[in-house]
């Protein structure tokens, strides 16, 4: 194959599922050595091209050309180039990582006397060597998706197709994943990879944002950010949340308001005026602000602004919680709508859950964070009833953990990671059948589904199939789903996992009016953007709380080194370069560049410096900043892992 020509090139591609175009007209280019980042809202068609491009999905009209192959048509010879790792790709839970890794290698037709050299090296690769007996149902979220990535790459592809792969991992294994990814790219594959991660896409290559089945706009992020007409201010405060409202009722129009973690962007034609307007909004109210200058716009920023056309809007406080007709909320009293002490869950001779406790007010967004396998979703279980504590104590909405499960269950609503829905049955249908389980019915139920159809932004669509409905709306229904009863307390396990940036911020927005009508929120993510929407946050670390406390007293006081915030071009590149440098202790790859903790800033901007010049690096830059959140978790369970192994040692 020509090494000029592009690996991936799509013509005209199209395919419809009766009258509906799901991708039109879609035209790509990827070439040998380059990540692709194909970004869009819910149900844009991004899968759906994956699929063609697989040869998995025939498509209605166009060309595909693969690794020199033309698809269809020369699907089965193209399979030994490509390999591609959907949302659902498939680990078999009673096998152990290498028997999954030789299935695959079955399958991809690896013959036996050249498979092991290769099996080993992925172990390495991937860091999974040590768990190479270990049974797939036995490893984290984030070793399931590197085992998957081993799976797929165990017959050496020059073309890798990955559909949103770093979906509910945590910020470690997302880091962890990217570093695979980039040495994978630096050995000449070509990488297609979809994500709902905009930091993530500010590190490929190219970028394609795609929207109802067409390529909308396409170039560098450099390029992609430079295509936004508005300008941006940046509002950074404790109180996000009261600000975004009241400067949503003062600007009165003239400028668009998003909530990025304890940030506000601003929006705006006019920079210089909006910013005044709004310094006077905020210190006549007596919020305090930390930060208030003008950004340059993110990927986020373009999507957000870009897309936010035709899609449900925020709901107001009334619209989330309006006047209750249920009981469940009078039923228990005191401040605490939960409170846990010395909570232990055991299975076997392991502690998933290890002497933890803490009390939750009534109303309060309360986040639980963690990385795969800390301990989360079983301590969910346990106060929702659904599993019982080994030892310890707690209660829920009024509710013993150990002799009330079966009232925990009614006076709750609980919305997985799944959404629980059914796909066969109606918007309508689904309504109906929760309403039944929770004891719904006649004049109340009607009342009540009419509000969720209306808070789900599905008016006119009660009787569509809930299977063919995007990410976005489906998680908004199935929200409504859980909480049709009126729930005093509501607990949500990663509820945003794999739904693009605006779908979630129209959620957080229902989150906030829920807690603001005196709903109390538990909830766990792995988007740290989100934790930050949170009144305080819990970090849980094998089994045991590490950290408890409001986001912006964690930020500005459990990092004890100083961040600084690095950007240049190809940042990817000089990461190893920089960790070997005295005074940094991490380097991590952050949306489109770098984050380096550091002991002494004076001393590592001069060594980053002597590198650069070393490197020929002409253009980049760097400024100490307040660590993000996700520096934060990292930073926190790193130290706790030194803490371990000193101890081991002692």
């Amino acid at each position: 194959m020509n090494p000029d020509l592009p690996t991936i090139q799509a013509s005209g591609l199209t395919r419809r599922f009766g009258a509906q175009a799901a991708v039109d007209d879609l035209n790509l280019e990827i070439f040998k050595g380059e990540i692709y980042g194909l970004v869009g809202p819910d149900g844009a068609g991004k899968s759906t091209t994956l699929r063609m491009l697989a040869g998995i999905l025939d498509p209605t009209a166009g060309r595909i050309q693969v690794a020199g192959y033309q698809l269809p048509r020369e699907r089965a010879a193209v399979k030994e180039q490509l390999a591609y790792m959907s949302q659902r790709f498939g680990l078999y839970p009673d096998l152990t990582v290498q028997e999954n890794i030789n299935f695959y290698a079955d399958l991809y037709g690896v013959s036996r006397r050249g498979r092991s050299a290769r099996m080993e090296e992925l172990l390495d690769f991937s860091a999974m060597r040590p768990f190479k007996r270990r049974l797939a149902a036995q490893l984290s979220g984030g070793m399931k998706q590197k085992l998957q990535l081993v799976c797929a790459l165990i017959h050496t592809p020059r073309v890798l197709l990955l559909d949103e792969p770093t979906n509910g991992v945590d910020p470690v294994s997302r880091r962890d994943f990217w570093r695979i990814l980039y040495r994978l790219l630096s050995q000449g594959v070509t990488i297609l990879v979809t994500t709902a991660y905009l930091d993530e896409a500010e590190r490929c290559s190219r970028v394609g944002l795609i929207s109802q089945g067409k390529l909308i706009a396409e170039g560098t992020p450099e390029q992609i950010r430079a295509g936004m007409q508005q300008r941006i201010l940046a509002v950074r405060t404790a109180r996000a949340r009261q600000a975004r409202e009241l400067l949503r009722q003062e600007l009165d129009g003239t400028a668009s308001i998003d909530l990025f973690g304890d940030t506000l962007h601003v929006l705006c034609d006019d920079p210089v005026t909006i910013r005044h307007r709004t310094a006077g909004i905020l210190a006549a109210a007596q919020i305090e602000v930390d930060e208030l200058r003008e950004i340059s716009p993110s990927l986020e920023d373009l999507f957000v602004a870009t897309l936010d056309q035709g899609r449900p809007g925020p709901v107001s406080q009334e619209e989330a919680a309006p006047a209750s007709e249920s009981a469940l909320a009078a039923d228990f009293s005191g401040p605490w709508a939960v409170e846990v002490t010395d909570l232990v869950r055991r299975f076997g001779d392991f502690s998933a859950v290890d002497h933890i406790g803490f009390s939750v007010p009534r109303g309060e967004i309360f986040g639980f964070l963690g990385p795969n396998g800390a301990g989360k979703s079983t301590t969910i279980r346990m106060l929702c009833g659904l599993l019982s504590p080994s030892a310890g104590t707690g209660r829920v909405a009024g509710c013993d953990l150990a002799t009330q499960a079966e009232t925990i269950k009614q006076r709750i609503g609980y919305m997985s990671q799944k959404f629980s829905l059914y796909e066969d049955l109606s918007v309508a249908e689904n309504i109906n059948f929760y309403g039944g389980i929770y004891g719904l019915n006649g004049g109340r139920l009607a009342r009540r589904r009419a509000w969720a159809v209306q808070m789900a932004g599905l008016a006119g669509q009660e009787n569509t199939p809930t299977r063919i409905l995007a990410g976005g709306w489906k998680q908004r229904l199935a929200l409504a789903c859980a909480i049709l009863h009126e729930p005093p307390i509501v607990f949500l396990d990663e509820p945003t996992s794999g739904v693009d940036p605006l779908s979630r911020r129209r959620f957080w927005d229902l989150i906030d009016a829920m807690a603001g009508g005196g709903t109390t929120i538990f909830v766990t993510t792995h988007y740290m953007e989100e934790a930050e929407y949170c009144d305080r946050l819990a970090l849980i670390y094998r089994g045991r709380i590490i950290a408890l406390d409001t986001p912006h007293r964690l930020k500005t006081q459990m990092v004890e080194e100083t961040i600084l915030n690095l950007r240049c071009e190809r940042p990817q590149e000089h990461i190893e370069a920089l960790e070997g440098l005295s005074t940094v202790l991490d380097a991590a790859l952050f949306g489109a560049g770098l984050h380096l903790k550091v002991s002494d800033v004076q001393r590592a901007e001069a060594q980053v410096r002597a590198l650069f010049v070393q490197r020929r690096v002409a253009s980049y830059d760097m400024a100490p900043i307040l660590p993000s959140m996700e520096d934060v978790f990292i930073s926190l369970i790193e130290t706790e892992d030194q803490r371990s192994g000193a101890a081991a040692a002692a």
